[in-house]
């Protein structure tokens, strides 16, 4: 599956994750907000029932999903393991989880040809721009285990061809902050 975005200014993607709910989305706050608002929402896994992944597709303009391990058999059916879309120049591939870890992760970038690989399934929120791709975790809103609950913003709001991407609370506040640019292979 592949959706291609146009690069227009202050336009934002949303990727949420691991909501591993059985009666709704269970957005709230900022993180509601971010997803009514974005031109695209990306989700990394785990709705857990079909009705859940039908709540996110309706509040989003434009929806992009993988299934989960936790998924029911309705969403397996519907969704893919994986996925890649170009927002703003930039092409993310997008996936639950990585057996491996983080080089797995950059393996599974490297194989789909993409900058930016989206994962989930752990539950930790987290922005890893380290090595030639980025590797994203938007943690969970719902369900975070420990960790705080989280989603991922990204939006080219400023002049140059970067984006800005942010790891945010459901709250609002900002904990983490990196820039992703496009490779230039």
């Amino acid at each position: 599956m592949i959706l291609i975005l146009g690069s227009t200014l202050c336009i934002m993607l949303t990727i949420v994750s691991d909501t591993h709910s059985r009666d709704g989305h269970r957005l709230t706050s900022r993180t509601r907000v971010a997803v009514e608002s974005a031109a695209l929402v990306a989700h990394a896994g785990d709705f857990v029932r079909n009705s859940v992944l039908r709540e996110f597709e309706a509040l989003a303009e434009k929806f992009i999903g993988v299934s989960g391990n936790n998924d029911d058999t309705e969403i397996c059916a519907q969704l893919p393991s994986k996925a890649q879309f170009e927002y703003a120049g930039v092409k993310f591939g997008m996936t639950h989880t990585c057996r491996g870890g983080p080089t797995a992760e950059a393996l599974f970038g490297r194989q789909q040809g993409v900058d930016v690989v989206i994962t989930g399934h752990s539950h930790v929120p987290s922005i890893d721009s380290a090595g030639e791709i980025t590797l994203i975790n938007p943690g969970s809103h719902a369900q975070p285990r420990g960790n705080r609950q989280a989603h991922v913003e990204i939006d080219n709001s400023s002049e140059s061809d970067s984006l800005q991407c942010r790891l945010v609370t459901v709250d609002g506040d900002i904990f983490e902050r990196s820039v992703l640019t496009a490779n230039k292979d």
